[in-house]
């Protein structure tokens, strides 16, 4: 490999082009989480319209969460095989067509295959996994920082999507929402294409921070081989099955039950949907803080101790959670918003940085589906919320069944051995 430090032009060169990598990523995770929290807005709507009850709507929610997760290992594969920027740029068109498409839509199986299959197929190619990998490539100093900066894509694409949508769903439906996450996609898709490399070979340099020994030759193996061989191995070790566990609650207590159901749970108690939507991009103001001081704080902290203060605080705010609704957002709420926002996805940093310690170089395959286990609970608890409503009347049993598994994810990551040891490729 040919590197461009020893040439008068690297010299002068200030920003190594790995920052000009993660900023590429960070707008295509931008996008990315923008499309995805978009579903959530449109219940309502979509309830009031063709009087689908909460529960058939949520089922599209859950597939949407489920593919989003499920498909992240095999997309961490596609990009080793076909390079991240194909693999991007197409996840894009797929969300373009899916979002578009749906303003035609007469019944709730196409809501499913539109919002649910395909853009969950597209946002899924775009997600953790994405992280994972640009990460990895790129950076050897600056790992946790980075991996925080890059998550906190997705609370900045919520910030800058859902209050747009919920303005727009008010004063002229939920179709024009649609078609702008539709155009939203399509507008990345060349910024992707010319700016977004896949190796730091690809620009005449080692990663930064790293050395020769640093660079991972691409794995040009089949992408099903490739994801279904590092899921056979690291299933043989506790550390992946106690990450599993952990990114399932984490899931669920994030985007399947408050992502997905607080605007319709505010709404049950008065509030306007424009209003707990802003709420909910506060939530991704202070993520965007609380991620990338955990990415800090991960490259100088124990990543288990991290994980087990994330969970415990999680599930205590959400047992606090129930009383404070009402038709005016209160001090009591904000201050929910400001603690739950902080602690949204500040759990990504840790998970990677023990994934990537115990499963080396296909960590990032690895954590794809360690993610994926985080969208299964996230879809689990998008339907299960749903049904719960449906059934009761209220969301109130689903938000102290999220405090319940939050105290369970907190055992979970504590009990994790750090071995330090690498399974080989």
């Amino acid at each position: 490999m040919t590197t461009a430090p020893t040439t008068p032009a690297t010299r002068r060169r200030r920003v190594h082009p790995a920052w000009w990598a993660a900023a590429a990523t960070f707008l295509a995770l931008l996008g990315a989480a923008g499309f995805r929290s978009t579903p959530g807005v449109l219940v309502e709507p979509l309830h009031t319209e063709f009087g689908w009850g909460i529960g058939p709507i949520s089922s599209a929610l859950a597939v949407n969460l489920a593919l989003f997760g499920v498909t992240a290992p095999f997309a961490a594969a596609l990009m080793e095989r076909f390079g991240v920027r194909r693999v991007v740029a197409t996840a894009l068109v797929m969300v373009a067509v899916g979002a578009g498409t749906t303003v035609f839509m007469t019944a709730v199986w196409q809501l499913v295959l539109l919002w649910g299959v395909v853009v969950g197929l597209g946002t899924g190619s775009m997600a953790m996994a994405l992280v994972a990998t640009m990460v990895n490539r790129w950076f050897v100093a600056r790992r946790g920082l980075v991996s925080g900066v890059l998550t906190a894509a997705t609370a900045t694409g919520q910030l800058v999507f859902l209050p747009l949508v919920a303005a727009v769903v008010e004063s002229g439906g939920w179709r024009p929402a649609a078609l702008i996450t539709a155009g939203a996609a399509l507008a990345v898709v060349p910024v992707v294409l010319l700016f977004l490399k896949d190796r730091p070979a690809d620009a005449g340099v080692l990663p930064y921070g790293g050395t020769e020994a640093d660079v991972v030759a691409p794995q040009r193996t089949g992408a099903a081989r490739l994801a279904v061989r590092a899921l056979a191995d690291a299933s043989r070790t506790g550390t992946f099955w106690l990450l599993v566990g952990g990114f399932f609650i984490c899931g669920a207590t994030t985007a399947g039950l408050v992502q997905s159901h607080f605007v319709p749970a505010a709404h049950d108690h008065g509030m306007p949907a424009t209003t707990a939507a802003s709420l909910l991009a506060l939530v991704g103001i202070f993520d965007l803080l609380g991620t990338i001081c955990s990415g800090w704080l991960t490259d100088r902290v124990d990543p288990r101790l991290l994980l087990g203060a994330y969970y415990a605080l999680r599930g205590l705010s959400l047992f606090l959670l129930p009383p404070l609704f009402g038709t005016d957002p209160g001090a009591s709420m904000l201050a929910f918003v400001v603690f739950y926002g902080l602690d949204w996805v500040a759990t990504v940093p840790p998970t990677m940085a023990l994934a990537r310690e115990a499963f080396g170089a296909r960590s990032a395959v690895v954590f794809g589906w360690i993610f994926a286990s985080h969208q299964i609970g996230a879809a689990f608890a998008a339907l299960v919320a749903g049904l719960v409503r449906d059934a009761l009347g209220s969301y109130d049993m689903a938000w102290y069944g999220g405090a319940v598994l939050c105290v369970v994810a907190a055992g979970l990551s504590l009990a994790i051995r750090r071995t330090r040891t690498v399974p080989a490729a």
